[in-house]
């Protein structure tokens, strides 16, 4: 059977610095890291991750529950996440879990029975009680769940965010300010946070939020913005200024628009939040509230990884900084 030692003595380096190559620890050049990989490659080198896993007692993965893969949002918090786990040594394994508490607690079994050292769990329909929740397994919380500081929790400025767009449209001159947003305002989630955002933001400058001015869309997709465009324009009602629940909501929005002969920013202001990386290259290009997803996915790194190594330290809460990305759709 080949050993680690055979591929250290085949590529001419230390034991050491095959463990490093193996584990994506930091600190070998891309020569030395080439050279052991191909060494890896020519013996037929296998890890054995049981015998690893029996001597450390962890496996040096952690899970990324997510709830749609597919979003350009959580793709990005995921490539974030990659990223600043191999800084810390551990590989990452994503699950989708579709929204819904079920998924999520698949995930929660997935991430014991492949016994990941600890999970991110984006939790969106979980209930707080869940009995799975109850364990010492290292797990943090993203979203906007309340869960009575018993995990560490790493959340989006929700609220504030959109009061910043909602703020700069009135800023720019719109009085008749529409809200494209989710159907789900019940409740402690995204849509209800930044619908409340938006009020906040009404009412810091003084204006009545007008029931006949949210517009619901079931799923934030391309499509549902773009309907839901078709609607606000068909209502009759005299609108200068939206604020979107997601900028893949505002693209759909950008283009129902458009279907109807209004342009943006010409006459009608539109602002997104997440600040996906197409919002740039839109033509206008989308403002957009931008949360620093860096510092979210690095973050909830360190809050898992440390938690892997210290069960019992307190849990925190954290939130995330932002800034109002101002582009030419509302200039």
């Amino acid at each position: 059977m080949v050993t680690m030692g055979d591929v250290a003595k085949l590529s001419g380096v230390s034991k050491m610095t095959v463990s490093n190559v193996i584990n994506d620890r930091a600190g070998v050049s891309d020569e030395v890291r080439r050279r052991v990989l191909e060494a890896i490659r020519q013996s037929g080198y296998r890890v054995n991750v049981s015998a690893r896993t029996l001597r450390s007692g962890r496996t040096g993965v952690i899970g990324l529950a997510v709830p749609e893969i597919d979003r350009p949002y959580f793709g990005q918090l995921a490539a974030h996440v990659i990223d600043c786990a191999r800084e810390h040594g551990f590989h990452v394994a994503i699950e989708q879990t579709g929204a819904a508490a079920a998924g999520e607690i698949d995930a929660i079994s997935h991430s014991y029975a492949l016994h990941f050292d600890g999970l991110i769990l984006s939790a969106v329909g979980i209930d707080p009680q869940d009995s799975l929740l109850s364990g010492d397994h290292p797990i943090v919380m993203l979203g906007e769940r309340d869960f009575a500081a018993r995990f560490d929790h790493v959340a989006m400025p929700n609220e504030e965010g959109a009061k910043a767009a909602t703020t700069h449209l009135i800023d720019r001159g719109c009085r008749r300010i529409a809200m494209v947003t989710g159907d789900s305002l019940d409740g402690v989630n995204v849509v209800t946070r930044r619908h409340q955002g938006y009020l906040a933001g009404l009412a810091e400058r003084g204006l009545d939020a007008d029931p006949a001015l949210l517009f619901a869309v079931s799923a934030m997709t391309l499509e549902s913005g773009r309907e839901a465009a078709h609607r606000l324009v068909d209502s009759g009602h005299e609108v200068d200024g939206v604020v979107a629940v997601t900028d893949t909501v505002a693209q759909g929005v950008f283009r129902g628009l458009a279907d109807r002969g209004l342009r943006v920013p010409d006459d009608v202001r539109l602002v997104g939040y997440d600040d996906i990386p197409e919002a740039a290259y839109m033509v206008p290009s989308l403002s957009t509230v931008a949360p620093d997803h860096r510092w979210m996915a690095a973050k909830a790194v360190e809050l898992v990884t440390a938690r892997i190594q210290d069960p019992s330290r307190p849990a925190g809460e954290y939130t995330a900084p932002f800034e109002l990305r101002v582009r030419e759709s509302t200039r």
